[in-house]
């Protein structure tokens, strides 16, 4: 009976019979009930209902107790280019109960209090008694229509609680194509704006941009519908959305909105936390009716047309183009026949220096007769230690093993590589789709670090350009193993008809470790890719793992050009590659700041470069067992305090600066400095050989200076682009997107598929580099060739 007479009396207020099939009926059913209640709480005594007849554009003052309601009737002419905004203060201090805000459409139904409550980390309350929502817009078959609208005010305090209210209408609801719109924000007050898909258009970008760093904002894209999710707490509950500071950017597609228009939302959010700022102090108590601090934010907003398919085209081919090129001038070049004969050579000539070596003459490189003594031993195959007490060694002396075990030994290179590239990438490819499923359906676009200025998307991908750019590293590999492939043929064939230029000349032809660097090319190329489908926190390591196999495999390529018998085996190298990226793993998760991580790894660093360092100069022949410390006390007795004499052999090392600068600064970017620390060890190393090349008075060929100059060149381009830094997993989403930036090339790359075009190709060239650097002494018979 309470019921019925309570709906009898707010049907003769709300309109006509079959209320409950309005939208309305929950926040009607609860004004009923709250009908039936004094401020003592007495039930039976009804409230005092008054209905007003109100005008857009004017502020009512009123007040609001238990005993009585007030219900604003709006008649209103819905636009599809115009929104109504609702703004209501709160100008009582105190309050034992918030106001209720219900504001009834024809399809959708708006509720909410003052002061709003809005929450943030750990549950912190923020009350907010200025409140300004925009009404939903459901589409409508007519441009214009005409419909009442209404705005239930009640409260269950018993003390008159004043407030304000004031309804407009938002003449710039509508946003247009390349046009920017400047509206204010904040957590209470959100905004958001239609807009509707031009013809002949099917992809826009939404950019939203501030001059504020703080507060914290988010941006969101939903489709046409009630309610709209514009507020901190349910902001992420539907369509796309990121977090922002300066700049935010979503690109929206035709195909994903039936309705041919969407919602651009804006929302401020209570906390900075998830932009990077600090946590604010506990500000307020729930029951004091003021702002949450100034979090007002002035913003800009445009949406602009896409690229269409032809871009896609154009970048397609244009990638595709680059790189075919160089499979066309690979087959056009063609090696000259080398003018002098090994033949002409006698084998077993002593090792006789052509010029100076290191500034020593001929007569100081041989400087007893019993080096040349025990050259002659028959013993030497087996025993190392006897070849190493020569001052200066020749490649003859570290090319005795049997060269069909050693090329057995160096092919298990490639296929460790083939074997790990397999396994590595199949649950790398299967976490990535599953990142983008992530996306997709959640609509969070935290998750991934993309350039969103020039991410430009193709199916379910997101950023289809970042992973378009890496096809390089694979066609430039696969070009690679095609070269290396085409000497092994025509090493082979040499062999077989006994040619002496193969059998006696030249450094060691052995291929296992090329064919390796060229697959470890394009497991970049594939796992870069990968790590771009969507670049976060979590997958770094599939971008950088083949980036220190890369570096890796190089230096044990040069070092086995002078070392062919003594370089490490397969099993030791992946060993100890998998100890970098274990490390690099660690240093992601714990270095940031921890002082102990950073004196434990210097620590281990030093170790093992000094480790390194003695196996290069002992050349193996020494052993870490418990007599070691009295050894390495007679070398130092012997050699610096009996008879203080120079080392004697050049080893290239870098350990001290990087180490030091390691623990010192404790950079934030672990991976990359360590991946910096393999590439600086890898390029003096290669200074180092080819100064150490030109002072044995060898010479380096046309083909392998062209290669040199043409790839420093262009790693000098590549690491310009690669230091743009577009975006970082190291700081928040919201910060990454400071960095962002626009397309640079066809305006469909950024600078970042920039670094991925060189860096492949300089890449490429330095593999170039290794395989023709020593074309020169294909002549030369190897007990005249320096090890160094």
């Amino acid at each position: 009976m309470v019921l019925r007479s309570c709906w009898k009396s707010r049907h003769k207020i709300a309109g006509p019979a079959h209320c409950w099939m309005r939208p309305g009926f929950a926040a009607l059913l609860w004004l009923c009930l709250t009908q039936f209640g004094s401020g003592s709480g007495a039930v039976g005594e009804t409230k005092s209902v008054v209905q007003k007849d109100a005008e857009f554009d004017v502020t009512y003052n009123d007040t609001v107790t238990s005993d009585n309601q007030t219900i604003y009737a709006f008649n209103h002419t819905i636009s599809r280019n115009k929104g109504v905004r609702v703004t209501v203060d709160v100008l009582s201090e105190g309050l034992e109960s918030p106001i209720l805000f219900v504001v009834r459409q024809k399809q959708a139904v708006l509720s909410f209090q003052v002061p709003l409550i809005l929450r943030g980390l750990y549950q912190r309350k923020y009350p907010y008694a200025h409140v300004g929502r925009t009404l939903c817009q459901p589409p409508t078959r007519a441009a214009s229509e005409t419909q009442y609208f209404f705005v239930d005010v009640s409260t269950l305090s018993s003390l008159g609680t004043h407030y304000q209210l004031r309804v407009s209408r938002v003449d710039s609801f509508t946003l247009q194509t390349d046009k920017k719109f400047s509206f204010t924000a904040s957590p209470s007050q959100p905004q958001y704006f239609k807009y509707v898909f031009p013809d002949g258009v099917d992809t826009v970008i939404v950019k939203v941009s501030s001059e504020m760093n703080f507060p914290c904002s988010v941006m969101s894209i939903q489709d046409i519908q009630c309610p709209v999710y514009d507020l901190d707490n349910n902001v992420a509950f539907i369509g796309m959305y990121q977090t922002m500071t300066k700049k935010g950017a979503i690109t929206v597609q035709r195909k994903d909105f039936p309705s041919n228009s969407f919602y651009v939302v804006v929302v401020v959010k209570t906390e900075d936390e998830a932009c990077g700022g600090p946590l604010r102090f506990y500000p307020l108590r729930p029951d004091e009716l003021i702002n949450a601090g100034n979090r007002t934010k002035v913003l800009d907003v445009v949406v602009s047309p896409a690229i269409n398919s032809e871009v896609y085209v154009m970048g397609m081919l244009f990638c595709l183009g680059i790189f075919l090129s160089f499979y066309l001038l690979t087959f056009l070049i063609k090696e000259s026949p080398n003018p002098i004969s090994c033949a002409s050579l006698t084998a077993g000539t002593p090792c006789e220096p052509r010029t100076h070596y290191v500034g020593r003459s001929r007569q100081e490189s041989l400087s007893s007769v019993e080096e040349d003594d025990y050259d002659t031993l028959a013993d030497i195959d087996s025993d190392k230690n006897i070849v190493r007490t020569k001052k200066f060694l020749c490649v003859s002396d570290l090319a005795r093993k049997d060269k069909r075990i050693l090329s057995k030994k160096y092919q298990i290179y490639f296929w460790n590589i083939a074997t790990i590239a397999v396994f590595y990438a199949l649950p790398v490819i299967q976490l990535v789709i599953t990142y983008q499923t992530v996306v997709n359906v959640t609509g969070n676009q935290d998750i991934c670090y993309y350039n969103f200025l020039c991410a430009h998307p193709l199916g379910a991908l997101s950023a289809f350009n970042n992973i378009l750019s890496n096809l390089g590293y694979v066609m430039l590999g696969l070009l690679f193993l095609l070269i290396v492939l085409k000497r092994d043929i025509v090493h082979n064939r040499a062999l077989l008809r006994n040619d002496l230029n193969a059998l006696e000349c030249g450094i060691p032809k052995h291929f296992g470790l090329f064919y390796a660097m060229g697959t470890a090319l394009m497991m970049e190329g594939l796992l870069s890719a990968c790590y771009h489908v969507c670049p976060n926190y979590t997958n770094f390591q599939f971008d950088t793992s083949f980036m220190y196999m890369i570096a890796g495999l190089c230096m044990l390529k040069l070092y086995q050009k002078r070392h062919p018998d003594i370089n490490a085996s397969a099993y030791t190298a992946y060993a100890c590659l998998a100890a970098v990226i274990f490390f690099s793993v660690l240093g992601v998760v714990f270095g940031k700041g921890n002082m102990v991580f950073w004196i434990v790894f210097s620590v281990i660093h030093i170790l093992a470069t000094l480790l390194l360092s003695t196996q290069l100069y002992y050349m193996g022949r020494w052993r870490l067992d418990s007599g070691i410390l009295r050894r390495m006390v007679y070398v130092i007795y012997t050699d610096c305090i009996r008879q203080c004499s120079g080392p004697m052999y050049i080893v290239s090392t870098d350990w001290h600066s990087m180490a030091a600068y390691g623990l010192i600064e404790r950079p934030n970017d672990f991976a990359s400095y360590l991946l910096a620390i393999a590439i600086c060890n890898l390029l003096l190393y290669f200074a180092f050989y080819i100064i150490m090349k030109l002072r044995s008075g060898e010479r380096i060929q046309c083909l392998a200076l062209v290669c040199i100059l043409f790839t420093a060149v262009v790693w000098g381009f590549a690491l310009f682009f690669f230091f743009q830094g577009l975006s970082t997993w190291q700081k928040t989403p919201a910060e990454s997107r400071e960095h962002n930036r626009d397309c640079i090339l066809l305006s469909f790359f950024d600078d970042h598929d920039i670094w991925h075009f060189l860096s492949s190709i300089a890449m490429f060239g330095s593999f170039l580099v290794l395989l023709t650097m020593d074309d020169d002494l294909d002549t030369v018979q190897r007990d005249k060739i320096y090890v160094f």
